[in-house]
Formats: C-alpha cells, sequence, structure tokens
C-alpha cells in the first residue's frame, strides 16, 4: 500500500494518490491532471476510482477530466447531485482496491453531500481518514457555505457537522492517520494547522471541535462564531464542480496567446479586460502600466485572485516574469478563471522599451515610516485580518482588510496623503494597486510591512494572543 499526498501551497489543498497491488484512487485531484496520469503509468498502475470528497468551492477539481482521461469513475457520497455521470455512493459503502477497502463515510455538515473516506489495510484494520472538508488539522469546515434559503441554515448545517463528528469521526481508533483536504491558508476553516497530517488521538486532544465534553449548542455557537463571508468566486467553483468545465488543456492552448506592446494596449483599452500583473511586489512598485492590478505569484495568488477580482468570468491580460505564462494561466484556472486572453511579449521591459506610458508606487522604509509618525500625525490603514490587526497593530492605525477592499473605498482620503502596509508587503501593494486602479493615488506602502515596523521599533498595541481573540 502506498498513499502520498500532493500538497497545493498556494491552494493550501492537498490531493491524494493511494495505490495497492496495481490499483491507484485519487482523492481530490487538482485540475491539471497529467502529473497523476503519468505517475499510475510510471508506476505501472491503472487508475481505478477518483474520489470527491465534497463539490469544492475554492478550487476547480479535475475530477471531471481525469474520468475522461483514464475512464475511471467518479465517486460522491450520498446527496451529490451532478450534471455528469458518477457514483453517488451509499453510507458506509465499500470500494476495493487491490488488497485495501474505501469506506465511504457520509458526514454532512461543511456541505450536505460532504464525505469521508476511510482506509483500511490489507488485514482490514483502520488506517487512516481522507477528511476532506469535514476535519481540518486544529478546526471543521466552515457550515455555511451550503446554505439554501429557506430550507436550511448556517446553524443546522453546523449542527449536522456536530453529529457527523461524534458519530462518524471520533469513535475511530487514536492511531487512525488523519488527511485532511486543506492546510492554513485555506478559507474554508477559521483557524487551520499548519501541519497537513496528524493522527486523530492528537485532534482528539487539541481541536476546539472534538471537545469529548462539549455541548451541541456550545459546538454551533464555537464554529460558526467569527465566520467572515466566504469569498465571492466560491459558489461559482461549486457550480463547476458540479456542472463540468473546459479541459485544462483547452483553457491552456487559447490563453497562451502572445501580444505584442501595441496589440496589449489595444486589447487593454478595447476589451473589459482586467490587466493583471503577477511579478514581485517590488518590481510592481518601480513600475506598471496604469491601472493594472498586482497579485503576485509567489504568494497566495490564486485565493487573492478569486478573492478580488471575484467574477470567474473576467478576461484577463497578463504580465508576467519572462517564462512563467504557463504558470500563471495553469493557477488562474485552477479557481476557475479560464477567459486569460493573453500575455505581453517580452513583459514589463518590452512595455518600457516601447516608451509607453507606466506608473510606479511610492514606497518607503519602516524607518522612513517611522520619522513620519514621529514628525507629524499621519493616517494609517493596515490591510492585514481583522484577527491579525486586533492581535497587535500599530497605535492609531485604521484596519481595512484586503479581502473586502473594494466595499471601503470611500474610507481612503482623497486630498490627503496616507501609507498602507500589511505584514510583509505584499497584501499590501495589491491594495495599493487596486486603489491606483480606481483614481486614489495619494498613497504611501510601508515596504516590508508590520515586521519591518516592529523591527524599527516603532510603537504597537500590546500583544494579545489571536487564539484568544
Amino acid at each position: 500500500m502506498k498513499i502520498e499526498q500532493i500538497y497545493t501551497g498556494c491552494l493550501a489543498q492537498g490531493a491524494y494518490y493511494i495505490e495497492s497491488n496495481g490499483e491507484v484512487a485519487i482523492i481530490d485531484p487538482l485540475r491539471e491532471v497529467k502529473p497523476y496520469i503519468e505517475k499510475a503509468k510510471r508506476n505501472n498502475t491503472k487508475i481505478k476510482y477518483i474520489f470527491e470528497t465534497h463539490f469544492h468551492a475554492d478550487f476547480v477539481s479535475g475530477h471531471v477530466t481525469l474520468s475522461k482521461e483514464t475512464g475511471a469513475p467518479i465517486v460522491f457520497g450520498p446527496n451529490a447531485k451532478t450534471s455528469f455521470d458518477a457514483i453517488i455512493a451509499e453510507d458506509n459503502q465499500v470500494f476495493k482496491l487491490g488488497n485495501i477497502t474505501i469506506t465511504v463515510l457520509h458526514t454532512p455538515g461543511h456541505t450536505m453531500e460532504s464525505s469521508v473516506y476511510l482506509l483500511k489495510d490489507e488485514n482490514g484494520k483502520d488506517h487512516a481518514i481522507f477528511s476532506g472538508d469535514t476535519l481540518f488539522l486544529g478546526d471543521v469546515g466552515r457550515p455555511d457555505l451550503a446554505q439554501k434559503t429557506g430550507s436550511i441554515s448556517e446553524d443546522d448545517l453546523a449542527g449536522f457537522l456536530f453529529d457527523s463528528l461524534r458519530n462518524k469521526i471520533m469513535p475511530l481508533a487514536n492511531d487512525v492517520i488523519v488527511y485532511p483536504a486543506h492546510g492554513a491558508g485555506s478559507s474554508c476553516g477559521k483557524n487551520l494547522s499548519k501541519e497537513t497530517v496528524d493522527i486523530l488521538g492528537n485532534q482528539k486532544q487539541t481541536n476546539y471541535a472534538l471537545r469529548a465534553d462539549m455541548t451541541r449548542e456550545e459546538f454551533i455557537k464555537e464554529v460558526t462564531d467569527g465566520l467572515l463571508p466566504p469569498p465571492q468566486y466560491f459558489p461559482l467553483n461549486v457550480k463547476m464542480n458540479k456542472e463540468g468545465y473546459d479541459d485544462f488543456q483547452d483553457v491552456l492552448k487559447r490563453s497562451a496567446q502572445v501580444f505584442s506592446p501595441d496589440a496589449f494596449e489595444a486589447a487593454a483599452n478595447n476589451t473589459e479586460a482586467v490587466v493583471l500583473d503577477v511579478r514581485h511586489q517590488d518590481d510592481f512598485a518601480k513600475g506598471h502600466i496604469p491601472r493594472s492590478i498586482f497579485i503576485g505569484l509567489d504568494g497566495s495568488f490564486a485565493p487573492w485572485v478569486g478573492a478580488l477580482i471575484a467574477n470567474i468570468k473576467q478576461p484577463i491580460l497578463l504580465v508576467t516574469p519572462l517564462g512563467r505564462e504557463e504558470e500563471t494561466i495553469t493557477r488562474l484556472s485552477r479557481v476557475g478563471f479560464d477567459q486569460t486572453l493573453g500575455f505581453l511579449k517580452g513583459g514589463f521591459d518590452a512595455w518600457k522599451k516601447a516608451s509607453k506610458e507606466y506608473d510606479t508606487v511610492s514606497s518607503i522604509s519602516a524607518t522612513t515610516f517611522k520619522e513620519a509618525k514621529e514628525s507629524s500625525s499621519i493616517t494609517i490603514f493596515d490591510v492585514r485580518k481583522k484577527g491579525e490587526f486586533l492581535s497587535e497593530h500599530v497605535l492609531g492605525a485604521n484596519n481595512t482588510p484586503l479581502d473586502y477592499i473594494n466595499n471601503h473605498l470611500t474610507e481612503f482620503p482623497n486630498n490627503e496623503t496616507f501609507y498602507v502596509h500589511c505584514a510583509g508587503g505584499y497584501r499590501s501593494m495589491i491594495a495599493a494597486s487596486i486603489l491606483k486602479s480606481r483614481g486614489i493615488h495619494n498613497l504611501i506602502d510601508v515596504k516590508g510591512g508590520f515586521k519591518a515596523i516592529k523591527e524599527a521599533n516603532i510603537k504597537v498595541s500590546t500583544y494579545v494572543c489571536p487564539s484568544t481573540l
């Protein structure tokens, strides 16, 4: 038996490759399925099943394409309804894979079709669970993504989740391995661990949602407390995962169109495309195409695209580091953004060489920021998440989390200089690009963010441990 976790950091997502006696199961595959097919071919094995733990909201799964390419059936848990052929399994239905078995444990709560897959080894012993978004390490799946007006509420889902955890998961042995669908950085939970594998016994001791003495009412209150609105692209990804989508290779072929600077400028002016610049934030600050949006590839790229651009049908024109054009298109497609029109040939250097107009972002060091703060009264916007801000922040700063900046544009002054920072500089540059694209140019970015601010000994609020907020 072989189990491999294939973890994608930018999505904080874990897919799984399970092999036994020449047969393979893939759980929650990414949209680009070639790596799974090639791995099975190298190992001289056959992909027999594709298991989906639920209809994912934060990424487009590769189940449809992988089934088409391999002939392997797609398996969902009870209550799932799809527009394509799939096995809708019954609770406790068993699937044989080589010398092992995989049992469907229906665990509604995160969504109504959510299921955990229990792997039993060659001796019939419970070995591992692939817990999807039902159970994370340190948390559980948020119960607000599958509501239907008038029929089910957030509290109802939380109650279902309470029952699922206590009736299906907690009775399992402590040495059962937990393989979740996500780790820290995902929007599918509130406080996920940075670890990606654990044993169930440890989770019973450390995960707040698995406390043995917890009442149903306490669980509902704790699991729903502090939930922020989900990103707007989530229901659009769910729709694609239910109804199907274009093959990734077709998306890549039509999206990899090359534009000269003149053609790129014409396309930007004559279409409703967003110009998306994915270079490093320092490069963007030094020069970028006017009104372009920065979301760097080297950060949590895809989730921020989904949160801030939101509409997966939005046409996009790309400015990328040289050689990373295909990577950018791939990572956009993972969250359903299939309408890339093409990219700027030669990157931003070609734009400058063509003597095209460009813009910059004023950016200063934390030391210079300290001098400005000590010499006069200044306006500061901290674009970190609310929890980060409450834990520790610059005295006098405003908190406008980047996730919802488009809803708070009127809060930024038009007639005075203000300063923007985040934790390390990535999110504040995204914020700066959005503000400048909306005609707000009187901003200064604090390079290095809150980390650099603390190192410069700027006065901040008394630290509060985030776990106590």
